[in-house]
């Protein structure tokens, strides 16, 4: 099993072969990549740091709960350090028997990912700032 925290480029055709299993029908994959803009800012990249024994504990939680939880596989790697516009930041992996709960199931990982695990995102403006920013839902709360 790789780890979940990688300080270099992203093995999205290792987390592929680990998420695999005859018996699933679906594999879903996400790539979120490093954006050239934001809100009108042109970006030259990101520095992405973390509470690195926290985050890893966090990322194997959600990855074993969603499995139970959607009887899927699930592989989540987050890149830390600077990475450069078109650079992948993180794969969410995901195998299951039917489509609906490997779509279901990487949907709720990224949710959770940035909801929970202390990773944080300092972006890097072509003009030489730089600016933290927060996290920003997929979805609106429920409950």
């Amino acid at each position: 099993m790789t780890s979940h925290l990688v300080a270099g480029p992203l093995d999205v055709e290792a987390l592929t072969k680990e998420i695999a299993w005859p018996a699933h029908g679906a594999e879903v994959l996400f790539v979120g990549t490093v954006r050239d803009s934001h809100q009108g800012r042109a970006v030259r990249g990101i520095r992405y740091t973390a509470y690195e024994p926290m985050a890893d504990s966090q990322l194997g939680r959600i990855e074993k709960e969603l499995a139970a939880a959607h009887g899927a596989r699930v592989r989540i790697q987050h890149r830390l350090g600077e990475l450069a516009v078109g650079d992948a930041s993180i794969v969410i992996a995901i195998s299951a028997p039917h489509r609906a709960a490997a779509y279901d199931a990487n949907r709720a990982a990224l949710e959770r990912v940035k909801r929970e695990v202390p990773i944080w995102k300092r972006e890097l403006y072509a003009d030489g700032d730089e600016g933290w920013l927060e996290a920003e839902p997929l979805m609106p709360p429920t409950g």
